[in-house]
């Protein structure tokens, strides 16, 4: 992995053993890609297009790290290769809990970020 001591990223079994991350970078890509407001983002109700883009923008930090080239197209065959279709969405959302605490879940009074 690029940088082994970061605290801030989640390894998922696809390929190969990848950082989930989302940055600020990953986080504006998203939003973008997603029409979405930080307020409206929504880890219990994604659709499986939605679900890609989210791990795609995810993921971009690991690629560029490793001199890859990594495309929307692509995540359709890499998240085949994962595990599980339960290891996809645990290690998503403990990646989007460690960037920003409970964000994007819909259970009781969390707090967002501001």
């Amino acid at each position: 992995m690029a940088n082994e001591s970061r605290n801030d990223v989640v390894l998922i079994k696809l390929d190969r053993e990848r950082e989930l991350r989302y940055g600020h970078k990953a986080l504006k890509k998203l939003l973008a890609m997603t029409g979405k407001d930080i307020e409206n983002v929504d880890l219990e109700n994604l659709n499986l297009v939605e679900l890609e883009k989210y791990l795609y923008c995810g993921l971009l930090s690991d690629a560029k790290a490793n001199n890859e080239e990594l495309r929307l197209e692509d995540m359709e065959d890499l998240l085949d290769r994962a595990p599980s279709f339960g290891h996809i969405i645990e290690k998503m959302t403990e990646a989007f809990n460690m960037a920003m605490g409970s964000f994007g879940q819909t259970e009781g009074n969390q707090q967002k970020p501001e």
